[in-house]
């Protein structure tokens, strides 16, 4: 079996380590931060991630620490009429396992927790790769060089794996920004709102709430069309004045629960193509580091989780040939990955649609479809949480 060292370690980092070294892999992973630790916000993980983790062995743990919702509902912002609903029971039987959402802290403790303690190497950021020779080379700040059959960038949308492969990004500004907060639902003026996963369509944004730990914390996004912010930060903070004024002719219950958020933060959304390569010798990439994709999907997070679990699946499948599982692994994962970043684009589009007609086209197509087909939410893209990245026959010829 090869060696295998990843860098980074986030979400699809630690999961691409807990599947490869239960296939008896050699891994290690390499964190540039001081401590393993994600940013204070939600995490959405539809069907599709909650099947890896299923096969991995964590799901129980994950629904342990996740919001308890049972119902998945589009709403309509202004009025709250709701354009679709979802039971959880429906999810499952449609696509094999139920959604859940999580704070990133909680399902990073989980993977941390689920692997030895000596595969995590803290404070080590890496600065540059070489995969053309013999064994994948990785250079850190600090002068330490490591070696090992294959090199994995897990290291984000400014990955710095990416870049020493391929060269730096063009991102694009999408003309749309994110607020962001958690919010102790018992903080909320005059109790805390039905527990749903919901989406609030309005015109020109979004807005989408769900629980956390266990119904203790709300987590709110909120995005808006906006030209004049362009800094892409998640940790830059706002006043909670802007995003009242920002949605003062939404619903009640919104502002109700954005009263309530202490600290929030504001962000712009930068887009990006899908790039034509992974990988370059014994180096691949992975998760934002790969496809970094609009938020609009919830699939961020999912798509790492998918593409940890079949990396580690193509590893163990050419055990003795490192290149070749590398170019199965790519094979796999970088058309589907590819497809869900532009379907992210797309949604983003017609969520914000400002035009009253045009969004009740949009609204009368999520009832057709729902009606006369197996799609639950009625969008179009139930090919997403239909994928299992655990099926034995996943991996591409």
């Amino acid at each position: 079996m090869p060696r295998v060292a990843i860098i980074g370690g986030g979400i699809g980092g630690l999961i691409a380590a807990r599947a490869a070294s239960r296939r008896g892999i050699e891994v290690a992973v390499y964190e540039a931060a001081p401590e393993l630790r994600e940013i204070g916000a939600g995490v959405a993980l539809g069907p599709n991630a909650m099947k890896v983790l299923r096969a991995l062995g964590l799901e129980d743990e994950v629904r342990a620490i996740a919001g308890r919702s049972e119902w998945i509902l589009t709403r309509n912002g202004k009025t709250g009429r709701v354009i679709s609903r979802t039971s959880r029971r429906e999810q499952a039987a449609s696509f094999g396992s139920a959604a859940a959402t999580v704070h990133r802290a909680d399902l990073l403790d989980v993977l941390a927790a689920s692997l030895p303690d000596d595969i995590v190497t803290l404070g080590a950021r890496c600065v540059g790769v070489a995969g053309d020779g013999p064994a994948a080379v990785a250079r850190f700040q600090d002068g330490n060089v490591i070696e090992a059959d294959v090199i994995v960038g897990a290291d984000g949308i400014h990955s710095a794996v990416r870049t020493s492969l391929f060269g730096p990004d063009a991102p694009r500004f999408t003309g749309k920004i994110c607020y962001r907060s958690v919010i102790p639902a018992d903080a909320v003026p005059g109790g805390p709102p039905p527990n749903d996963n919901a989406q609030w369509l309005g015109p020109h944004g979004t807005i989408v709430l769900y629980p956390v730990r266990r119904d203790e914390l709300i987590n709110v996004v909120c995005h808006y069309d906006d030209e004049t912010y362009r800094h892409e930060s998640w940790v830059s903070r706002c006043e909670r004045s802007e995003v009242l004024e920002r949605y003062s002719g939404w619903h009640e219950l919104l502002l109700r629960v954005f009263s309530a958020g202490e600290v929030w933060y504001k962000w712009a959304l930068y887009d990006r193509d899908p790039i034509a390569q992974w990988t370059r010798g014994r180096v691949t990439v992975l998760g934002d580091a790969a496809h970094p994709m609009l938020p609009y999907l919830g699939q961020g997070a999912c798509q790492a989780i998918e593409d940890g679990c079949v990396l580690a699946a193509a590893l163990a499948a050419e055990p003795d040939d490192p290149l070749a599982a590398l170019a199965r692994y790519e094979r796999t994962r970088r058309p589907r990955a590819s497809q869900v970043v532009l379907a992210s684009r797309q949604r983003g589009v017609s969520n914000h649609l400002a035009s009253p007609l045009a969004a009740w086209r949009r609204d009368l197509s999520i009832a057709l479809r729902r009606r006369l087909g197996r799609d639950p939410d009625g969008r179009g893209t139930a090919w997403i949480p239909e994928y299992d990245a655990s099926s034995p026959d996943v991996l591409a010829a």
